[in-house]
């Protein structure tokens, strides 16, 4: 932490000398200035955390330089001096924004106990402003609020490469924000005045999938009955983002490879190759690495891709972001429906922050819109839900329920897990979670209602 400096004006050399030696004494690192002038350039020199001053000085009094000095930092603490202490005097300069009023002979152990005061203050509201700026700055990029090293580093890494035409590669857990990440990158390219176009490779059926990127011509399969514009062409001169892109087959992906080699297309059931003009970011969850050495992903086509990494980090990697992006999104949605935004009651912030959040940010903002909606009771269950399956059962009943309520609470608690970490390993494809539990689908769906679950937590 940079020290304490203070600046001490006063157009007497002894006066400055002793001032410089006394509250040197009590941890202050002390600049001084001759004139009023002088104390100008120095203010900008030393960027002093409070400022001293003579009342009484040959160019200009200290009233006057104040007012300059608040001119440029209008919270900068001052303390004004005088030999001539009057009553109008002290009123007009508390008046004037003088933080205190002191008079001569300087009691040096009083004038450090109001500089310690006034330094702190000066260096909270400081660091308050700072924090404001990390806020503002995230605001410009939607929802990707925090202020967190791993997010700022995100944020660097955006606001660098955006202007260029690199593909990127975003990589991180479901629901941390990669295409969020995607728009922002987009929005900061040359190419932000023509529309942003995204496609989530695992929602396309396999056998539509290249109708979904390149377009077909009329008569092209059964069911073509016209002509389709696909994703790439829909992208020319702009920004397509390939969700998901790990979930492509190996057929697509070389067809993907060379559009991005030759920079053209063609229609399915067309003759005529196309040009375009398309920069590329894709965005996965899985291990990328491994589905190349498992021959499930084209190594050249990886290569191709990971032009640009940017890893995001999952929620509970940075928890010091979590009461921010809370707020946030309570605001955000207490402004949409026209409710009073209330903050998480403390029991339930602390389990906030013990909370795993498997579905990330995305998990988050829903339980934040429920909250908004529904109060904090109705998201209670979702946030104590962290029992381990390695602790007692005992450790998490209610000993003062009766048997049969504390057993369903106990119940309900372990059908959360258990669908959570279904959910997870199968990203959010209710079939195959319905399928992998025995239960049938029309059962699994009112059962997640029921247990505050959404599949789009997990994809």
């Amino acid at each position: 932490m940079r020290p304490d400096v203070v600046l001490v004006v006063d157009d007497d050399p002894g006066t400055r000398k002793v001032a410089r030696a006394n509250l040197s004494l009590e941890g202050f690192d002390v600049v001084t200035a001759s004139s009023a002038a002088e104390a100008l350039a120095r203010l900008a020199e030393s960027d002093p955390l409070a400022l001293v001053s003579d009342l009484k000085m040959p160019d200009k009094d200290g009233l006057s330089l104040m007012d300059d000095v608040h001119a440029v930092r209008p919270s900068l603490p001052v303390v004004l001096v005088t030999g001539h202490a009057t009553v109008e005097n002290a009123v007009a300069a508390m008046r004037r924004g003088a933080l205190h009023y002191l008079t001569k002979p300087i009691r040096y152990d009083e004038l450090a106990l109001v500089l310690r005061h006034a330094v702190a203050s000066e260096r909270a509201r400081r660091e308050l402003q700072r924090l404001r700026g990390e806020l503002e700055r995230a605001a410009g990029f939607d929802e990707m609020v925090g202020a967190s090293p791993e997010m700022r580093q995100v944020l660097s890494m955006v606001e660098q490469i955006a202007p260029a035409d690199a593909t990127v590669l975003l990589r991180g857990e479901t629901g941390t924000g990669k295409e969020l990440v995607a728009r922002a990158i987009h929005r900061r390219s040359r190419r932000s005045e023509r529309t942003f176009v995204a496609v989530n490779c695992s929602a396309v059926p396999r056998d539509l999938i290249e109708s979904e990127f390149f377009g077909h011509e009329k008569g092209a399969f059964t069911g073509a009955t016209g002509r389709r514009i696909g994703r790439f062409e829909q992208a020319d001169g702009s920004t397509l983002f390939l969700d998901e892109v790990a979930e492509l087959d190996l057929g697509v992906q070389a067809k993907l490879l060379r559009v991005l080699q030759e920079q053209e297309i063609t229609r399915v059931g067309g003759e005529r190759p196309m040009r375009v003009d398309v920069r590329i970011v894709a965005a996965t969850n899985q291990d990328l690495e491994s589905l190349v050495a498992a021959g499930r992903f084209r190594g050249d086509l990886y290569y191709r891709l990971n032009v640009i990494p940017i890893r995001l980090p999952a929620l509970r990697e940075r928890p010091g972001d979590l009461p921010l992006l809370m707020e946030h999104f309570l605001r955000v949605f207490a402004e949409r429906y026209g409710k009073e935004p209330r903050a998480a009651p403390p029991d339930l912030l602390a389990a906030a922050r013990a909370y795993p959040w498997p579905g990330n940010i995305r998990e988050l903002r829903n339980v934040c819109e429920r909250a908004v909606l529904m109060g904090w009771s109705a998201v209670a269950p979702i946030l104590s839900g962290t029992a381990r399956v390695s602790a007692s059962l005992a450790a998490f009943a209610d000993m003062d329920a009766p048997l049969l309520e504390a057993r369903g609470a106990l119940a309900e608690r372990f059908e959360r897990e258990y669908l959570v970490r279904l959910l997870q390993k199968h990203r959010g494809k209710v079939g195959e979670v319905a399928r992998a539990a025995g239960i049938a689908e029309r059962n699994l769906y009112e059962k997640m209602k029921q247990l505050g679950l959404s599949r789009d937590d997990y994809r």
